[in-house]
């Protein structure tokens, strides 16, 4: 009978110094590692008892808190990359507002470009050119009539004066006549008239 006390003595503190070792080697490899490694080694470390697996108290708080870890961890995560996220999104609609300024810029540039102030308003070239053009021709053709007018009245001007140049000859050969016809009636007048008297 002590035989037996002394050989269950003998195998309980085999059992307690193997559980002491597989306690501090499991809680270094409860330590690091993913959580599936750290469920492979708890399997592997726990005892058999039946068709049960049996798990110490002390590694399973562990490995629960090391999950408990885990999921804060990827919540935060999780929580950091929803900020980051936003951050972006309002870096992205910051950006397309820029780049809707920047085309807007553009497009008020290239207009600028192709366009200028003409008495307040802002052309476009292609319009201000066809403007020109329309007042240069109109111009010419202004010009053109108001030749032809000029010269029509010159020559017009030129026959009037030469008329009016005839009519002063004439009138003034009509005069001369007159006064020729006058005299000689004056003459005649005097002439009766003295030999009336005589």
């Amino acid at each position: 009978m002590k035989i037996s006390y002394f050989l269950f003595a003998a195998l309980m503190g085999v059992n307690f110094s193997l559980q002491a070792q597989v306690e501090t080697s499991g809680t270094s490899s409860l330590d690091s590692g993913t959580i599936a490694e750290q469920f492979e080694y708890l399997k592997n470390t726990s005892s058999n008892y039946q068709e049960y697996k049996v798990v110490s108290r002390s590694q399973l708080d562990k490995i629960e808190s090391n999950i408990l870890d885990s999921i804060n961890s990827y919540q935060s995560s999780v929580q950091e990359l929803k900020q980051q996220l936003n951050q972006n999104k309002e870096q992205i609609n910051a950006l397309n507002e820029k780049l809707s300024a920047t085309a807007a810029d553009y497009d008020q540039a290239v207009a600028e470009r192709d366009s200028f102030t003409f008495l307040g308003m802002l052309l476009h070239k292609n319009y201000y050119n066809n403007l020109v053009w329309g007042i240069i021709i109109l111009l010419l053709l202004v010009l053109i009539i108001s030749f032809f007018r000029f010269k029509r009245g010159h020559r017009i001007t030129a026959e009037t004066q030469q008329t009016l140049e005839d009519l002063r000859e004439e009138f003034e050969q009509h005069r001369r006549n007159t006064l020729e016809r006058e005299r000689k009636l004056n003459r005649q007048l005097v002439d009766a008239l003295n030999n009336k008297d005589t």
